[in-house]
């Protein structure tokens, strides 16, 4: 990379710095406008399945806007961004990690993992979406194919992964964790029982399971599509160790999500996420103030809600043409591969001749 290259990266950072202060007034408001609405619309979900079991679903589909919201919260509290206070940002982090069932220390080292390596073709698997390169992949065995295609399906992502998260993922330790990072973990689902078993106490098990499942669901499903697409458009940035640069993976391997704005609300504005990237530590509500603010950063990949679903295409990354492909599209290769093995071979005999 060229010292100019250089010097412009040190300047792109350095706009966005004043922007990485979190602000307390607004982090509270904030937290007004999206905790005491989740627990409302719970409420309003379950009072209304009294009269209309359709009616409770749709409050529940709402709720689970706002916990997506919550985790946007929660998330920010990871990057010790929400709050000036580190001891206030873990605290919340802990509570928002209960209200959204995420494991506050273990996600906050797996996501930190994340930034410091996106992008990055050698150090891929902690904090990712399972990403495979096309090399790989035809030199992999039929399990692990097997195994790829099945991960990579949208139903299995967008449909089982929900259920894993949850489940599974969210609520068992990794191995080799510190003790802090288990006891957070541990407080986390025991906060977690207790809660349903007094929510299930007053409401009914019937009521609850169809309710706070709508919600987990929901919110789930959306919080790994926004995950997922926002680093895997057509044309990311991918590079091996060597080549692999922290500003070009934040600005060029991550897009601007284009969204509607009451979805740029619920979301707390994490379609900004090559800002993000960028600098971690500037919180969800100043992220379009900095995008706004700096020239550079509008020329990021915009995709759009419409253009977004060609992502779900997209299967593996073409190290060579610098792209995602499709399964489909590595067949066509692999025949074009061969025909021109083919032709070279039949031509050899000509050659010497």
């Amino acid at each position: 990379m060229s010292k100019l290259n250089r010097q412009k990266q040190a300047e792109l950072r350095k706009q966005v710095k004043p922007f990485e202060k979190s602000n307390g007034k607004t982090s509270v408001i904030q937290l007004i406008n999206t905790i005491p609405p989740f627990f409302l619309l719970w409420i309003l979900a379950y009072q209304s399945l009294n009269y209309s079991i359709l009616l409770g679903i749709v409050f529940a589909i709402i709720s689970a806007g706002f916990v997506v919201r919550m985790f946007i919260i929660f998330h920010d509290c990871t990057h010790q961004s929400f709050f000036k206070n580190k001891k206030a940002n873990r605290l919340l982090g802990t509570i928002t990690g209960i209200l959204t069932h995420f494991p506050f220390e273990k996600w906050k080292r797996a996501h930190s993992i994340h930034h410091a390596t996106s992008s990055n073709l050698d150090k891929r698997g902690t904090g990712d979406v399972w990403i495979m390169t096309v090399k790989e992949y035809v030199e992999a065995g039929f399990w692990q194919r097997l195994a790829y295609r099945f991960y990579r399906n949208p139903i299995v992502m967008f449909g089982l992964g929900p259920i894993y998260l949850f489940l599974v993922s969210n609520r068992f330790n990794r191995k080799g964790a510190k003790p802090k990072e288990r006891w957070n973990t541990y407080l986390i689902n025991a906060s977690i029982a207790i809660s349903y078993a007094i929510v299930i106490w007053v409401t009914g098990w019937q009521p609850f399971v169809l309710i706070q499942g709508i919600i987990l669901f929901v919110s789930g499903a959306l919080g790994i599509w926004l995950f997922y697409v926002q680093h895997q458009f057509e044309d990311s940035y991918f590079e091996n160790e060597e080549e692999w640069d922290y500003v070009k993976a934040a600005v060029d391997g991550s897009s601007y999500y284009k969204l509607p704005k009451i979805i740029q609300w619920i979301t707390g504005s994490i379609g900004y996420h090559h800002v993000h990237h960028l600098n971690p530590r500037v919180p969800n509500y100043y992220l379009e103030k900095a995008h706004e603010s700096t020239p550079p950063l509008q020329k990021a990949t915009t995709i759009t809600l419409l253009s977004s679903l060609e992502s779900i295409r997209f299967r593996l990354y073409d190290e060579d043409n610098k792209t995602f492909v499709r399964f489909k599209d590595v067949k066509m290769l692999k025949r074009k591969l061969q025909r021109n093995t083919i032709s070279i071979s039949s031509g050899k005999p000509s050659i010497e001749k």
